[in-house]
């Protein structure tokens, strides 16, 4: 049994994000925006059901979660997602002053550390947490797609 305040537990919670990002046809990425131990925001890709190329699962997840809280800053929050993040998505964690950021699979090509965007500085990140799951839910979308 996965104790419910772990960070495996609620980057299943992403997990399960990226598998209704599947289920609509969409790069399977998945996040959830955790607060004092409580989910305040989940979020999937959706650039193509709103043909919108900034409808990343980080961004939804981070306009839902500064909607909760009523505030812009996501000081006490961590932000799961399966996927490393991309230089947009960092860029709206760095506004945000995002307290943490916990995420699944390194993108090598397109992930924010691979184009040297910043993270507020005051971001803890920790990354790896079910990395092959991550992994294997994109890598299967993507060999589906070229066939």
């Amino acid at each position: 049994m996965i104790d419910p305040l772990t960070d495996e537990h609620f980057m299943k919670k992403a997990l399960l994000e990226a598998e209704l990002a599947l289920e609509k046809g969409e790069v399977p990425v998945g996040v959830v925006v955790v607060a004092h131990g409580q989910i305040i925001a989940r979020g999937h890709n959706l650039t193509e059901t709103l043909t919108d190329v900034t409808a990343h699962a980080e961004m939804q997840a981070i306009t839902a979660a500064a909607n909760f809280i009523g505030g812009k800053y996501l000081k006490d929050c961590t932000l799961y997602v399966t996927l490393e993040p991309c230089s947009m998505c960092a860029g709206a964690m760095y506004w945000s002053q995002l307290g943490r950021l916990v995420y699944g699979a390194s993108d090598g090509k397109r992930g924010y550390r691979a184009n040297n965007t910043l993270l507020h500085p005051k971001t803890k990140v920790t990354l790896g947490v079910y990395e092959d799951e991550a992994s294997f839910i994109l890598q299967a979308f993507f060999k589906q797609k070229r066939t």
